[in-house]
């Protein structure tokens, strides 16, 4: 496993994104993969107080899970995004309320990572900095991050205040969403910012398992289109992302590399990425995913996958 920096922090280049406990995991199936994951090198795991259903059903089950090995685990969890009972934000009473919560919900003294989930334009950043600065005095956050932020958004947190500032940004990332490149990334770098790409494996195109614009059944892209979720269906599902996929398939295909290697390798190829946060839920995906942090992929195949990856192909 190779490790890199957020902050202070030393996290493993391979995450576990702990979106599935409490939803499609059960307490014991939750602890399987959390032990797995901590067998195969992984150390970092990233939650929400989102996730699971909206009530903190993926921290509950991650803080059971890690009982007794919680030194051995980087934790990161998220507030900021609705609740089930419809209660959001970044205000400053609100922040220390949710970390409280979390604290309590993981079974844990601290958290290593504590992540502002999307922008609130009703509260001034240096506000919600100002409350994070005391979190951290008070011993209960090691470092803070932030996630769906554009550049600016970045920059105008940088300059707010001259107390705690973010160390990560967590948007979506991955060769078929390459939006970061450029102004965002350059930002990450100017202000020393880790990256952390969720969906990496572009929501289960860039796993293999969806050829030539056939969906096989069991998948989540399957589940979606069955929904008829007009938005994210016509987003993931649409021609244009479906051609790009196969045609960054068929690149790998040449390859002796498998579609999750390349996914997440030419990914960790990025000196800026900390860690690629993917999720698993069974012990087979933890290992699979694990093993990738040991693959490079030489800069020829870099190249042709930049091509493959991109609108029209090249």
């Amino acid at each position: 496993m190779q490790f890199r920096s957020i902050g202070a922090l030393t996290v493993s280049a391979i995450g576990l994104g702990c979106n599935n406990f409490g939803k499609r995991l059960d307490q014991t199936a939750t602890d399987t993969v959390v032990h797995a994951a901590l067998d195969a090198g992984i150390t970092f795991f990233d939650t929400a107080n989102t996730y699971g259903g909206g009530n903190g059903e993926s921290e509950l089950q991650l803080g059971r899970a890690l009982k007794g090995r919680r030194s051995e685990a980087i934790i990161a969890t998220k507030w900021g995004m609705p609740m089930a009972d419809g209660r959001w934000g970044a205000k400053r009473d609100y922040i220390v309320e949710c970390c409280d919560a979390s604290l309590a919900r993981l079974g844990t003294d601290y958290l290593d990572l504590f992540q502002l989930h999307m922008p609130d334009p009703e509260t001034p950043v240096a506000e919600t900095l100002g409350a994070l600065q005391e979190l951290i005095e008070a011993g209960k956050v090691r470092e803070i991050g932030c996630s769906n932020l554009t550049a600016e958004q970045l920059r105008e947190a940088a300059s707010a205040t001259d107390g705690a500032t973010f160390k990560s940004l967590q948007n979506q990332y991955s060769l078929l969403c390459r939006d970061p490149e450029g102004e965002v990334l350059d930002t990450c770098a100017d202000l020393g910012i880790s990256f952390l790409p969720f969906y990496p494996l572009a929501n289960g195109l860039l796993t293999g398992k969806v050829r030539n614009g056939v969906v096989p059944e069991g998948t989540r892209l399957k589940e979606m289109e069955v929904q008829a979720d007009p938005f994210r269906a016509g987003h993931w599902l649409g021609q244009p992302m479906l051609d790009r996929a196969e045609r960054v398939l068929q690149v790998i295909d040449d390859t002796p590399y498998t579609p999750v290697d390349v996914a997440f390798s030419w990914l960790l190829s990025n000196p800026l990425v900390a860690s690629v946060i993917a999720g698993a839920s069974n012990t087979e995906q933890v290992q699979v995913n694990a093993a990738t942090a040991n693959v490079t992929i030489d800069p020829a195949l870099l190249a042709a996958l930049d091509v493959a990856s991109g609108p029209d192909g090249a």
